[in-house]
């Protein structure tokens, strides 16, 4: 660390990748979160793990924080949850059952 340099912290170099989740892991399934990092956003990704745990899924869950990537899905309000690169809900924080729902129509 430099004089004026931003201290690391254990916690800045993490990646999720989803290892804490077990179960069936699942080829061609693609999850992702659009939105700030807001609280939210936020609970629509830990809603959206729980579904995962619930369903016994191994996928690792994406935040999208760029808003030129989000206004790529065509998404202009956030919380957003994308599956397999398909926007599947926008402006709002679903709840569990109805990402579990969500997630066993594309699996269809």
């Amino acid at each position: 660390m430099g004089l004026f340099g931003k201290k690391k912290t254990a916690d800045a170099d993490k990646v999720e990748t989803g290892a804490e989740i077990t179960g069936v892991i699942t080829e061609g399934l693609s999850i992702k979160v659009l939105g700030s990092g807001c609280a939210k956003c936020l609970a629509l990704e830990e809603v959206t793990k729980e579904a995962l745990r619930d369903l016994n899924l191994n996928v690792p869950v994406g935040h999208v924080t760029d808003f030129v990537e989000i206004a790529g899905y065509g998404v202009m309000t956030t919380p957003a949850l994308v599956i397999n690169e398909k926007v599947a809900s926008s402006g709002r924080v679903l709840k569990k059952n109805e990402v579990k729902e969500l997630i066993q129509k594309a699996q269809a």
